[in-house]
């Protein structure tokens, strides 16, 4: 499997590509990342250095890789934070491209736009980007509960209402959905639960919630989530597979006492899940 990847990079810290790359890697995907900035940190930091890279030398990189005739050989486009519009453009030519030289090819997005403690953290034309001209053309969305309400102007809390807005979303045109972070009032104490909804059905999955922040995990979680369900197809298993590696990539980073993921410690976490998780049918 080829997965390009259009995503931010970090020297150092694990976010965008430089959280989705190496997981990839370990379960056998070939990843073609095109870095859409270069800093030193992640911006949670509050200070960074480094480029922005323009829309036009983005494209450029894609049109070199499409020169080398690869595009007919790529399954999956993976996309995350988008920094602005003209990345959006990009990115939508670039799947537009992509599909042209491989029908089969699919395109998952994780359209960040921000989270329930932290309210919407893009700039304001990147919500109207992604509901109107980015998740219409992507297979795959992997928006956290705040995020999915946000693309489609509800309010999700019970395990009802979240599923009905699902259903809004893939009316916009994704057939599947995976939902991050699921805040059901009725849940367990302390745990945290993922929704998936294709057309076989939907399905939730609980773990415990670890008490920490961990940035990048969202991108490892879209990474690993979409490579599983491009090979199999299994919504399911794919789910169970996803919230295996990255449960133990957080309590071995919560373990550590470190701010940044433990990535590469966690590397068995990918390779060899332990499937510790069952995803539960719910539709």
């Amino acid at each position: 499997m080829k997965i390009l990847s259009i995503q931010s990079a970090v020297a150092y810290g694990h976010v965008g590509n430089s959280a989705a790359v190496f997981p990839l890697q370990r379960i056998g995907v070939e990843v073609l990342p095109v870095y859409t900035v270069t800093f030193s940190n992640h911006t949670g930091y509050g200070a960074w250095r480094g480029p922005l890279i323009s829309p036009e030398d983005v494209a450029a990189v894609i049109t070199g890789i499409e020169e080398r005739g690869v595009f007919p050989a790529i399954d999956v486009v993976l996309s995350g934070y988008q920094g602005g519009a003209g990345i959006g453009d990009v990115i939508i030519d670039a799947v537009a491209r992509i599909k042209a030289a491989n029908p089969a090819a699919i395109y998952s997005c994780d359209p960040v736009m921000g989270n329930a403690k932290s309210g919407c953290f893009v700039a304001p034309e990147i919500p109207v980007l992604l509901r109107e001209r980015v998740v219409p053309v992507a297979d795959i969305i992997t928006p956290n509960q705040f995020e999915l309400g946000y693309l489609t102007g509800t309010e999700p809390d019970s395990l009802e209402s979240t599923l009905a807005s699902v259903d809004l979303a893939r009316a916009m045109g994704p057939s599947t959905v995976l939902v991050t972070s699921v805040e059901r009032p009725d849940r367990a104490e302390g745990t945290i639960e993922m929704l998936v909804v294709d057309d076989r059905g939907a399905w939730i999955l609980q773990t415990p919630l670890l008490p920490m922040k961990a940035n990048g995990s969202g991108d490892v979680t879209a990474a690993l989530f979409t490579a599983h369900y491009a090979r199999t197809g299994d919504a399911a298993d794919a789910l169970a597979r996803t919230a295996s590696s990255v449960f133990d990539l957080l309590t071995r980073t919560h373990e550590s006492g470190e701010r940044e993921l433990q990535l590469v410690e966690s590397q068995e976490a990918y390779a060899h899940p332990r499937m510790q998780f069952t995803a539960r049918q719910v539709r």
